[in-house]
């Protein structure tokens, strides 16, 4: 993408609002991911969603082999008929975040999802602000920010996160620092870029959020836009009591998201991708 089409899909993706559907993975016995589950589960959600993030962390992103997260964000794009796709790139150092922007660019995705960095071998973190700007000055593709802490171990920093949203390329931010608090202080400060939340349980918590980000979409995608809609008590106790039956709050909610979609005859297993 050259960098005018950059500008261009950056002008495009600032616009983003409603739910982005993490997309799981579902793979067959061999631990392929698995196509014709990706068209129904896709089918399932098209005209409920706004756009697809295959890979990430309910897509068991981290884990992914690279043949494993080509095919799906492939299918992913093959499958979004029109629709955006915004690849995770869930890898903590920028060299295999680089090289995955470039193959998603070449994929036809619209934009990459970025967490913060992760320590290196000695330890040491690089800073928020560095880490992003070096990932837009090498990637062909607009860059959505996954603003989380529970994997990455990244501090929560209100400041480095806004000057991280003015860098140009910036096209959004998934705020999943589990902090409604949070949300509302960079809602308030002129963010300059989409804030999505990111966590289920403060979906309404933070009203002005431009969308929505989580697992409960692969099931309930209808239920999420109701709730950014109309957020209040109402709509929160609808999205708590479908999250706790769907087991979402788990270390392993992904599975259980698999388990119900193959419940419902939309993909073919409920394994993990390894």
């Amino acid at each position: 993408m050259a960098s005018s089409d950059r500008a261009a899909a950056v002008r495009r993706l600032k616009g983003l609002r409603g739910t982005l559907v993490p997309l799981v993975t579902p793979v067959d016995e061999h631990r392929r991911v698995c196509a014709s589950s990706v068209g129904r589960l896709m089918r399932s959600l098209r005209g409920e969603v706004t756009g697809y993030v295959p890979a990430l962390s309910t897509g068991e992103g981290w884990t992914l082999t690279p043949g494993q997260w080509a095919d799906m964000v492939r299918l992913t794009v093959e499958h979004a008929d029109g629709a955006p796709v915004l690849a995770g790139a869930a890898l903590g150092d920028a060299a295999g975040i680089l090289a995955r922007a470039r193959l998603a660019a070449d994929l036809g995705a619209d934009a990459v999802v970025v967490p913060p960095p992760f320590p290196g071998a000695d330890g040491r973190r690089r800073g928020l602000v560095g880490h992003f700007a070096e990932i837009l000055d090498g990637s062909p593709l607009p860059v959505f920010v996954y603003h989380e802490h529970v994997v990455s171990g990244a501090p929560l920093d209100i400041d480095a996160l806004r000057e991280v949203c003015d860098l140009p390329g910036i096209v959004g931010v998934k705020d999943s620092g589990g902090s409604a608090e949070f949300t509302r202080d960079l809602l308030g400060n002129a963010a300059g870029v989409p804030v999505f939340q990111g966590w289920e349980q403060l979906l309404t918590r933070a009203p002005g959020v431009s969308g929505f980000v989580g697992p409960l979409a692969n099931l309930e995608p209808s239920v999420c836009a109701a709730a950014l809609a109309r957020p209040g008590e109402e709509a929160q106790a609808r999205v708590d009591e479908l999250s706790e039956r769907h087991r979402l709050l788990t270390d392993d909610w992904y599975l259980h998201v698999k388990a119900e979609l193959v419940r419902r005859g939309v993909i073919g297993t409920a394994l993990a991708v390894d």
